[in-house]
């Protein structure tokens, strides 16, 4: 058995060929692309495992080895914690190919989750979703800035672009000078095209998911509607791979840091080392969670009045992840049990 370990770029691939006792066999430079990739390891001319890192452009890599039939076992790297194992001053592709070659073969390579092809599609979708809404979000800053440039009187709107406000925005395009007129014209053509493109994303999420139960599942918890739903499953992907609900906490970064020396204990704030996208969905579900709640809004007031607010809202982001955990798991909805509500203010 070989072991080959990949440190691939955007336009070329660094490989490292090791045998069953460390001994490099073959080593070299291909173009990214499919077909040098398959010719170099078709020459070894024997069965072997492979490794290739989690970076910017893994998945068509991933995708590609996992279909040679030469290629028995392939594991996706974890690079950060690669590079804590194998931290060195000199680094070199011929190096850093090497190193996950022999980490490979030791057995001692820290691996990363490789999500399904049609999981990393659905990813895909989330991202460009959100890459739309922030720009949608800066496009509306501008239009903000130039209404308050103008002197605009922008305040009797709760939302300047609802009906009314748009109304008045139009209006307003017609009186103002130039250039701010024509600056306008463009944002509001801009703001158009987002909404367009939003919408369109939304439908590719609606078409990929409108069968999956695990959707009505997710979306029977309190605070969690159809968006936070898709990150939650997104990221997740299969729930399976967390043991405990206490696991999956942990890798959304809810869990708080634990230093301990000399016999004592201290707990600090969130590790925040975990899946960002699942911990900003958890979080962003808090508020409605707890005014839909009464379990919730008990607990956030409990945790309150010892945490403050900071640390109430965590515990409620990190009791989410445990229903989640449970949900899907169990394969059922969420019931809550009736218990009597509380105020929010209540020490």
């Amino acid at each position: 058995m070989l072991y080959i370990g990949i440190d691939h770029h955007k336009s070329y691939c660094q490989l490292a060929v090791v045998d069953e006792q460390g001994v490099l066999v073959k080593e070299g430079r291909v173009l990214t692309d499919r077909e040098p990739l398959t010719q170099f390891i078709q020459e070894l001319g024997q069965p072997c495992k492979a490794t290739v890192e989690a970076g910017r452009n893994w998945g068509l890599v991933y995708d590609w080895l996992e279909a040679l039939e030469a290629v028995k076992d392939l594991q996706l790297a974890n690079p950060a914690q690669v590079k804590a194992i194998a931290w060195a001053k000199i680094k070199t592709d011929s190096i850093d190919a090497r190193t996950l070659a022999q980490l490979l073969r030791a057995n001692l390579l820290p691996t990363a989750h490789i999500s399904a092809p049609a999981g990393r599609a659905l990813k895909n979708l989330l991202r460009q979703r959100l890459f739309l809404v922030v720009l949608r979000t800066m496009v509306k800053n501008r239009i903000h800035d130039l209404a308050d440039r103008q002197h605009l009187a922008t305040a009797q709107f709760s939302d300047l672009f609802g009906k009314k406000g748009q109304a008045f925005l139009a209006q307003a395009l017609k009186e103002l000078p130039e250039p701010d007129a024509g600056l306008l014209g463009q944002d509001l053509q801009l703001l158009e095209q987002l909404h367009a493109h939003i919408a369109q994303t939304e439908d590719w999420l609606e078409a990929r998911t409108e069968n999956d139960l695990r959707l009505q599942w997710l979306r029977s918890l309190p605070g969690i509607g159809r968006l936070l739903a898709l990150v939650i499953l997104a990221e997740i992907d299969r729930i399976e791979r967390f043991a405990t609900p206490q696991k999956l906490a942990s890798y959304a970064g809810l869990v708080p840091s634990t230093y301990a020396s000399g016999g004592r204990v201290f707990h600090g704030r969130l590790t925040k080392q975990g899946n960002k996208y699942l911990r900003w969905a958890l979080v962003e579900a808090v508020w409605p969670a707890i005014r839909c709640s009464a379990r919730l809004q008990e607990h956030y007031a409990q945790i309150k009045a010892r945490h403050g607010t900071n640390g109430a809202k965590a515990a409620v982001a990190r009791k989410l992840a445990h229903w989640v955990w449970f949900v899907l798991r169990e394969q059922r909805v969420y019931e809550e049990e009736k218990r009597p509500r509380v105020a929010l203010c209540t020490p």
